[in-house]
């Protein structure tokens, strides 16, 4: 989901989640974090920022608050996708799960796409 959108940088970003691999994954306790391998052959979005962005929350069946998640792009490459929750212990084992976008169901495409591109929002 956090993907999700017809825009270049995001269309560029599924390719390389595509050819990704999974370099290392580290559990935090209360959430975890996944390193993704990109092969370098493929196209890098224009923007050479770090950025990070998340819009999608979940509601998990062993969560009281549920959880977020964040995805880092260094360099125009995904580097990391981040799971986390609020107060809590990340669960186990996880039995289900329902994934939204936190605005209300309904995306805030035009945030996402001047993080991509590197625009100043004020």
């Amino acid at each position: 989901m956090l993907l999700e959108g017809e825009e270049k940088q995001l269309t560029i970003l599924r390719e390389q989640l595509k050819a990704a691999s999974v370099s290392e994954r580290k559990m935090t306790g209360v959430g975890f974090y996944t390193k993704f391998k990109i092969p370098k052959k493929l196209k890098g979005i224009p923007n050479k920022e770090s950025i990070k962005f998340g819009d999608v929350v979940a509601e998990i069946s062993r969560l009281n608050h549920g959880a977020g998640f964040l995805l880092y792009i260094e360099n125009g490459y995904l580097s990391m996708l981040e799971g986390y929750c609020y107060d809590e212990k990340w669960p186990e084992e996880i039995l289900n799960f329902k994934l939204k976008y936190s605005s209300d169901d309904k995306r805030d495409i035009e945030s996402i796409k001047n993080k991509l591109s590197g625009a100043v929002v004020h």
